[in-house]
């Protein structure tokens, strides 16, 4: 099993107008979405790699605390509708997250965030996971917002500790982080806990490192996502693999990089390489396919309104 750790909150995101749609589903974008108009989505970045783990047929559970509220029903459906085991999430009378996408003429998408009181923000440590656990994944807002924030690094010190594969996926939103400098230095420090680091050009950006030499720092390997120029890794013992991006007419890229996410541990997972020593022995013919599934999965986002 593979355990997804974070928030799970709604997403509203823009509707764009059927000329607009159109122009998107054959590649020629000459609109952007129609102001004032916001449909609901299920998303938070955790809670889609959750759902594409699960749809892709990897044993996946969602470690959380989910509100009451309708919305927090939806997020609870959506993931039972995708296999998703929910046993580890947490409930609470706390409102939702929500999140309002704004989207460029590209199809990147930024974000405001109503996360005051919220209930993912309370998130307690589980006592244990279960024995079967053979990786754990932790990112985005869930590892910046007090106190759950504190929660979930302690899961993820006491299951690297315990030998679990950790996947981290910063996924920086710039607005939720008061202190850049402190983040950075928590961020740092993370890193020996951390199996595999994933994260995109804008986050190695704002970060101010270099990827390649993160896997001095303790990850086994570092994947970054560089849009339309595809993906790249490096490993700690040398490898370098890039692959182009999949062909696709961008909708839009909520959700994208969680694609990612799921597929590269989807795809560890049936190679058995849910390891240190895993990765190494992928190679560069391995880390090549799994990165070109990968890709595949992220133009699926991209291709779609919405995570």
């Amino acid at each position: 099993m593979i355990v997804v750790a974070g928030e799970a909150l709604i997403d509203l995101v823009p509707q764009r107008d059927a000329a607009a749609a159109a122009d998107a589903a054959t590649g020629d974008r000459t609109d952007t979405a129609t102001p004032g108009a916001l449909l609901p989505r299920l998303g938070g970045g955790p809670f889609n790699t959750a759902v594409a783990l699960g749809r892709l047929g990897s044993p996946a559970a969602f470690c959380s605390r989910i509100s009451t509220d309708v919305f927090g029903d939806m997020l609870m459906e959506g993931l039972r509708a995708s296999g998703v085991d929910t046993s580890l999430v947490q409930r609470g009378h706390e409102p939702t997250t929500l999140a309002v996408a704004a989207l460029g003429p590209d199809g990147s998408a930024g974000y405001g965030f109503y996360a005051e009181g919220s209930a993912d923000r309370l998130f307690e440590l589980p006592p244990s996971l279960p024995p079967e656990v053979r990786a754990l994944a932790l990112g985005t807002c869930s590892l910046v917002l007090e106190p759950g924030a504190s929660a979930y690094e302690a899961l993820l010190r006491r299951e690297a500790a315990r030998g679990v594969f950790t996947l981290l996926d910063p996924n920086i939103r710039p607005g939720l982080i008061p202190d850049p400098d402190a983040y950075r230095t928590r961020f740092t420090g993370w890193l020996p806990s951390v199996t595999l680091l994933k994260l995109s050009q804008d986050d190695a950006a704002w970060l101010g490192g270099v990827p390649a030499e993160w896997t001095a720092r303790g990850p086994a390997a570092v994947v970054l996502t560089r849009g339309a120029e595809g993906m790249t890794v490096w490993t700690a013992d040398g490898t370098e693999v890039s692959v182009p991006a999949a062909p696709v007419n961008v909708v839009d890229t909520i959700g994208a990089g969680d694609a990612v996410n799921a597929a590269v541990l989807h795809a560890l997972s049936s190679r058995e390489a849910l390891s240190p020593p895993g990765l190494v022995a992928l190679g560069a013919a391995g880390w090549r396919e799994v990165l070109r599934f990968a890709s595949r999965a992220a133009a699926e986002a991209c291709g779609r309104a919405g995570a």
